[in-house]
């Protein structure tokens, strides 16, 4: 990265430090200017962020093509200065770091931070309603493939339960309703995480009009009027009362209805639209979550599961067509979440901390010649293996010196060597007959032979 912003881009950058990383595989990284002019970066810009997004796992055509279509729309996102598809490099606007999340818990100005967020999601859903065309449509497939993620991870990997034909009938019930409700939603620019964690109160400096800056924007698509509404106000990581969230959604309705957007016929369809769709978003988010922690070793999501399923339990409560699961998650999973979790949190405590190793350089290694090597010799020592294949080594290369140098020595017949004379003495063989020389192959010939016996010599 230090080498594409200095060799590539013409920067001096001052600092690289780590800025912060999300449930992806993308890390974000905050680069000081140092002393290199502001007109070559932006105006007025003492820092900027380097997003990495490994080409592999991640595809940054999805975050620059919505960062424009956000722009568009009037809300204040990071804009992009520089990137690199290859490499999965994006400089950016520094929002700062400071979240709605931090300022919320505090409890002061919650309803000016709402307020704002909500004016900032109503221009993304009206003033981008032409960009959302764009998009890939929030049809039955995603919504299948997020819903297909509680029985996964959730269910059957985190509290180990196997589901009877029973339960897995009434799974596929509650997904059918959930899916048709959402799909019969009036269809708009859906951002898909547009939580307190995702936006940031924005410095004075760049702060212009006060609404919130926002960003994990990447995987918008063109979905349900109610679920980006219920991702703020059902928030995963903070909570508020019913009545509180209720009056924030009839204003959040008014606010619509006055830019000439679809509403519904009532209040109550409208409210409707949003605990349905936040029932099928916590159900995916409760397989997300314990997927970040059996998978990809992210273990911080699993206290957050609590408030998830109570925000499934309670809007189920709320409609008869989900009574019949709310009893089954009450009676069959309610009693298994608590100590899965208790375990879980032990288990990732106990986990050692992976320590990053210092760079070392490339040393050179001989290609094996073998495809695939012994086990004896891959269980050996390392210096001992490279001792004795050094030493093998030299010994074919002397076997094969001396097979050259050596003369060819002419074939002697076996009859021949048989009667030739040791030390002086004649040797008598006794050869067996071919019929049972043929019979035991395997016999050394020279085992066959014996010495004959003398006289002992007489001592003078």
């Amino acid at each position: 990265m230090r080498s594409w912003l200095t060799r590539d881009l013409g920067w001096r950058i001052g600092t690289l430090s780590v800025a912060s990383a999300d449930a992806s595989f993308r890390r974000y990284f905050r680069i000081s200017r140092g002393d290199v002019d502001p007109a070559a970066w932006s105006p007025r810009a003492d820092t900027l962020i380097v997003m990495d997004a490994p080409p592999g796992k991640e595809d940054i055509a999805p975050y620059l093509k919505v960062t424009n279509l956000l722009e568009q729309a009037g809300a204040h996102v990071p804009h992009v200065h520089a990137s690199d598809a290859r490499r999965g490099f994006v400089v950016m606007e520094d929002l700062g770091n400071t979240q709605y999340l931090t300022l919320l818990k505090t409890g002061r100005g919650v309803d000016k931070l709402y307020g704002d967020a909500l004016a900032t999601l109503a221009n993304i859903q009206v003033r981008g309603a032409r960009s959302a065309q764009l998009l890939d449509p929030y049809d039955r497939g995603p919504l299948e493939r997020e819903l297909n993620l509680f029985p996964e991870w959730f269910l059957g990997r985190h509290l180990g339960i196997e589901m009877t034909p029973e339960e897995r009938a009434l799974i596929t019930v509650t997904n059918e309703i959930l899916i048709n409700e959402a799909l019969t939603q009036p269809q708009v620019f859906v951002h898909r995480d547009f939580h307190s964690r995702n936006l940031m109160v924005l410095p004075p400096s760049i702060g212009k009009g006060g609404g919130p800056g926002v960003i994990d924007f990447q995987d918008a698509l063109r979905g349900p009027v109610g679920y980006d509404l219920v991702s703020l106000l059902k928030d995963c990581y903070i909570s508020w009362s019913r009545e509180r969230v209720e009056r924030w959604v009839r204003g959040y309705r008014h606010v619509l209805q006055n830019l000439g957007a679809n509403v519904g016929d009532s209040e109550y369809q409208f409210l409707r639209w949003f605990d349905l769709v936040g029932v099928q978003r916590h159900i995916k988010v409760l397989g997300i979550f314990c997927r970040l922690w059996y998978r990809d070793g992210k273990s911080g999501y699993l206290g957050d599961l609590p408030l998830t399923f109570e925000y499934v339990r309670d809007a189920c409560r709320r409609y008869k067509e989900l009574v019949e699961f709310e009893r089954w998650l009450e009676w069959r999973i309610a009693p298994l979440l608590g100590p899965a979790i208790v375990r879980e949190q032990a288990r990732a405590a106990a986990m050692p901390v992976k320590r990053a190793k210092p760079a070392r350089a490339a040393a050179k290694r001989r290609t094996p010649t073998r495809a695939k090597a012994k086990s004896w010799k891959a269980s050996r020592p390392k210096k001992k293996r490279a001792k004795t294949a050094r030493r093998a080594t030299a010994q074919r290369v002397n076997r094969r010196t001396a097979k050259r140098s050596s003369p060819k020595r002419a074939k002697v017949p076996a009859k021949v060597r048989a009667k030739k004379k040791s030390h002086g003495k004649k040797r008598v063989v006794r050869r067996e007959p071919a019929r049972v020389r043929r019979a035991m192959p395997t016999v050394r010939r020279g085992a066959q032979r014996r010495k004959t016996r003398r006289p002992a010599r007489k001592h003078k």
